[in-house]
């Protein structure tokens, strides 16, 4: 049982903290009269959005200053609670504050086993609820059927870049690329967010590398490898090792584990599937499918990228050209993100396309240079062939610095854009 004066001691020392936590307001949107759901990978700032909606309310008046319940269920105070403890916290917020229904924000709640049903119950009661948690497994259909549609699901990403510059106080106004002291400071910007990634805390730290380190670490061995009780942490670590490295790469599961026996570590097929899916379920990890494959083959050979090009570059000294397709993967999975799946794809089938996004009807390749002969014509002649059969679809190169318009051999107009201009678009 869970000390009373211990959850009501939290209750009043995280109200303090969320009234005062200093913001950079994020364009989340969440409707006052609905629950949600967020995940995401650790440290993307999931707790802060609950601290920047806690705040808007008080601010237009929607809840006093103490309508609130928060609790952060990683506070080593209560690692002792269990799911049968929980209406505790809502029974001392009210001996605290008789005759109040509070808003409730529950942090990084998966760490209690069965939350689901108490987050029912609280809907069930009409409460207004907001929940966090560091694992996609969150989102099963078991979880889900348990909350029966109450909650709606919200995945929170590391900053964008256009977010990175807000926090830089860079606004991106209308014809900003022909301000030269602007471009130029962006373009410096984007060095360090392209090698270092978007996790807010890490933005003001000296050794960025260390900390992503760390993170890694707390990921791999807290998130992943104790929470699934992996029992060959080696051989897990040396799969991560070969996602990074086969960035830009399609790879099937087969692949992968004839690539991890030929170092002498032994995995059986089985088990990697689940190490694949633990690392996706802590978003350290996404995959794209083929667009050319039939829907029953599009989850066995995919391409995988890190879900931050810092996590992604603690696994090198210098490869610019995985962190660039790296970058744009996570771009076009944000702005295409949808819970029910994948809406960006890459398309192999006598052509090769490193992204397509149906939605939009575009193609995309990515080069870091266009300076030599053979790979221009790789790059411009795939846009070339697709757009031949998909001719609704327009066809651009992202690069790293290249900026033009070039004319393919049929006529068509393909935009080459420098990476740093297209992330802010």
């Amino acid at each position: 049982m869970a000390d009373r004066n211990i959850i009501k001691r939290l209750i009043i020392e995280y109200q303090s903290i969320a009234k005062a936590k200093q913001l950079l307001q994020r364009n989340h949107y969440f409707d006052e009269h609905s629950n949600y759901v967020l995940v995401g990978i650790r440290r993307a700032g999931k707790s802060f959005l609950l601290y920047q909606d806690i705040q808007q309310r008080i601010r237009n008046k929607t809840i006093s200053s103490n309508e609130f319940v928060y609790i952060n269920f990683e506070d080593e105070r209560i690692t002792n609670i269990q799911a049968q403890d929980l209406g505790l916290i809502l029974d001392c917020y009210n001996e605290l504050y008789p005759e109040k229904q509070p808003w409730v924000y529950l942090d990084e709640i998966q760490m209690i086993e069965g939350w689901e049903k108490f987050a029912r119950r609280l809907a069930d009661q009409g409460y207004r609820v907001m929940i966090t948690g560091s694992n996609a497994k969150m989102l099963s259909n078991e979880i889900a059927t348990t909350l029966g549609g109450r909650y709606i699901p919200h995945e929170v990403f590391p900053f964008t870049f256009k977010e990175y510059l807000e926090y830089n106080k860079i606004s991106v106004t209308d014809n900003w690329q022909y301000d030269r002291d602007k471009s130029a400071r962006i373009r410096k910007l984007f060095d360090t967010y392209f090698t270092c990634g978007g996790f807010a805390e890490n933005f003001k730290r000296d050794d960025k590398r260390e900390w992503l380190n760390a993170l890694y670490q707390k990921i791999l061995l807290g998130d992943i490898i104790a929470r699934n009780s992996i029992r060959t942490p080696r051989v897990f670590r040396l799969l991560a090792r070969k996602i990074a490295e086969s960035i830009e790469q399609p790879m099937s599961q087969t692949r992968l584990l004839h690539t991890i026996k030929s170092t002498g570590e032994n995995i059986s097929l089985p088990a990697l599937k689940d190490y694949l899916d633990y690392m996706q379920d802590a978003f350290l990890t996404f995959s794209i499918p083929n667009l050319a494959s039939p829907l029953t083959e599009r989850s066995t050979t995919v391409k995988r990228y890190f879900s931050d090009n810092g996590l992604l570059n603690i696994f090198f000294t210098s490869e610019e050209g995985k962190l660039l397709e790296n970058i744009v993967a996570i771009t076009l999975y944000q702005r295409s993100y949808s819970i029910e799946g994948s809406q960006v794809f890459y398309y192999n089938k006598n052509i090769e396309v490193d992204f397509c996004v149906p939605k939009e009807k575009l193609a995309i390749q990515v080069t870091l240079k266009m300076d030599n002969v053979s790979t221009y014509e790789r790059e411009v002649s795939a846009l070339d062939k697709f757009i031949a059969v998909n001719p609704q679809y327009k066809g651009i190169i992202i690069t790293l610095d290249e900026e033009q318009t070039i004319q393919s051999a049929s006529k068509l107009d393909i935009e080459v854009i420098p990476v740093w201009k297209w992330v802010i678009r």
